[in-house]
């Protein structure tokens, strides 16, 4: 014997517009986190630590990087002083408003900080900041590179 609710059965449905939204959300937010991360093409040096720090990455930007011994890289290659000044200015003609990011070894001579600061100064780039490690809040930093700007004259 076959019994009958007096509730009426509904049929299940399987609604999908709200996983389509879900998807082009999550579509979204990839794209605008990928378009925020890029990779620093320098050599590997021990940053300073700087308390107020904070993170200044663009896509188009030079990386300089001065070791302990004093050694100028332009991104990874190794240059002397006056072929930096030489690619540089090429660069500088492109578009003088290139960023330009100094990193230095902690064990790094000021001289030789000052000497690429210059190099940078003399050819005409006024957005020049430094590299450092962000100072740990409570928990182990990572060792992200952040930048503290330098002064602009």
């Amino acid at each position: 014997m076959k019994l009958h609710s007096p509730i009426p059965q509904k049929k299940t449905r399987l609604e999908i517009i709200p996983l389509i939204d879900v998807m082009f959300f999550l579509l979204a937010s990839f794209m605008m986190v990928s378009l925020t991360m890029t990779k620093q093409q320098t050599i590997k040096v021990n940053l300073p630590v700087a308390s107020a720090s904070q993170p200044d990455y663009k896509p188009d930007m030079i990386n300089l990087a001065v070791n302990a011994t004093g050694d100028i890289y332009l991104d990874t290659q190794l240059v002397s002083l006056p072929d930096v000044e030489k690619k540089l200015s090429a660069r500088f003609g492109h578009d003088p408003n290139t960023p330009v990011y100094i990193s230095g070894d902690a064990e790094t001579r000021h001289a030789d900080m000052v000497k690429a600061l210059d190099v940078v100064r003399r050819v005409g780039f006024n957005k020049v900041a430094f590299n450092v490690k962000p100072t740990a809040v409570g928990a182990a930093a990572a060792p992200v590179p952040a930048t503290a700007p330098a002064p602009a004259k």
